[in-house]
């Protein structure tokens, strides 16, 4: 059974004309929240014809295009190297924008460690650990990302139903626990750098033990039969 949220509401709504550095433009809503679980100011962005795809998905149409994105202040702002951060974010907006929908920016630098402690967990790559091992090295969880603040500003702008633009398993388990129907799980591309290679390589394998990880859950849970 989805786990039951606390009511989250809009507390502001803003238009705000983006351009990146490559020159793509675009036109976003913006959305800030009261009553998010963390506290955070996690923000959602309209993109494209977004109210087109809430008409479409109420009418029982095609759910819209959504992705959940960590903040990364080194990739998405400086244009780090080092993940692959800034190109996920610039091709989400681009994506939805085409599709309508939503990009949900969420304050969860380093997967959830914050800033300083992503920086302390670089200098323990750059000693041969992975980004893994280098969280847990810190005494932290390899993942601490939490999306039960992303379930609730779904539930508030109206979005029960999805097609999820993410190639992390996690998301979409962690969202469709907190009630959200995942209809669709749409990769991303990936953007591989010579600068990047480990971290991407080390990104692939975490998603492959997750998907195993599913597989064995769901084929038990087939043959325990309903419970």
């Amino acid at each position: 059974m989805p786990e039951a949220l606390p009511v989250a509401t809009i507390r502001t709504q803003v238009t705000v004309p983006l351009t990146f550095p490559d020159g793509y433009s675009t036109t976003v809503r913006v959305f800030s929240f009261k009553g998010l679980v963390d506290g955070r100011e996690h923000l959602a962005l309209g993109l494209g014809d977004w109210a087109g795809a809430l008409d479409r998905l109420a009418a029982g149409g095609e759910p819209p295009l959504v992705r959940p994105h960590s903040e990364c202040l080194t990739g998405d702002v400086f244009g780090s190297q080092r993940c692959d951060c800034g190109p996920q974010l610039r091709e989400a907006v681009q994506r939805i924008t085409e599709a309508g929908g939503f990009l949900l920016y969420l304050r969860q630098e380093g997967r959830g460690i914050g800033l300083y402690a992503k920086l302390d967990a670089y200098a323990l790559q750059d000693a041969g650990l992975d980004t893994y091992q280098a969280n847990v090295a810190l005494g932290r969880g390899e993942d601490e990302r939490d999306y039960t603040a992303a379930a609730q500003m779904l539930a508030t702008l109206d979005v029960p139903r999805i097609r999820l633009l993410s190639s992390n398993p996690d998301k979409a388990e962690q969202l469709t626990r907190l009630g959200v129907d995942v209809a669709e799980r749409v990769p991303t591309s990936v953007f591989l750098s010579p600068a990047n290679a480990d971290y991407l390589a080390a990104k692939a394998a975490k998603a492959a033990e997750a998907e195993a990880a599913e597989a064995l859950t769901s084929g038990t849970s087939d043959r325990a039969g309903p419970r």
